[in-house]
């Protein structure tokens, strides 16, 4: 990679996720997305307004990453944030699942939030919860079977929690 860099995401950005954002999705491992969304559909559900944010990452003009975030929940929720990350696969193991998690961490202590939580981390992404682990996320307790895996059946989700006092 040369010349990478993290910048939030715009609408023009979208035909770049779009089809890293499917085929992920229709992988069927690692996100409960329906299987039949469309572009503006899953668009919709993507690219965060305020007060969250979505980011990409970008290696020489092509967006090969992203990540969205902001709270977790609205109103007395809204001191814990959470985020979503997807890498195209292409771009696996270069790193850039590590930049845009050491990115969301450092804007959730920015915007003054207590802790990250993510809701729902597939036990079988190992790759995602060895990088979460490595960085500091506990697993505080599994769903088992909450989720159909294309591959394994159904399999336990993760809740993992990052204090960020």
């Amino acid at each position: 990679m040369s010349d990478p860099r993290i910048r939030p995401a715009t609408d023009d950005d979208w035909p770049q996720i779009w089809p890293f954002f499917a085929a992920i999705v229709a992988a069927g491992e690692t996100y409960a997305y329906p299987d039949d969304l469309t572009s503006d559909q899953a668009r919709d559900l993507w690219l965060e307004r305020p007060p969250g944010l979505t980011v990409v990452f970008e290696d020489e003009g092509r967006v090969v990453g992203s990540a969205k975030m902001g709270p977790n929940r609205p109103s007395r929720g809204d001191h814990v944030g959470t985020a979503s990350f997807m890498v195209d696969p292409a771009a696996s193991g270069r790193g850039v699942g590590r930049a845009l998690a050491a990115y969301v961490v450092d804007w959730h202590r920015t915007q003054g939030y207590a802790g990250i939580q993510f809701n729902a981390v597939v036990e079988t992404n190992e790759a995602a919860v060895h990088l979460w682990r490595s960085i500091g996320f506990e697993i505080v307790g599994t769903v088992p079977g909450a989720f159909r895996s294309a591959t394994h059946g159904r399999v336990g989700l993760h809740v993992m929690y990052l204090p960020l006092g």
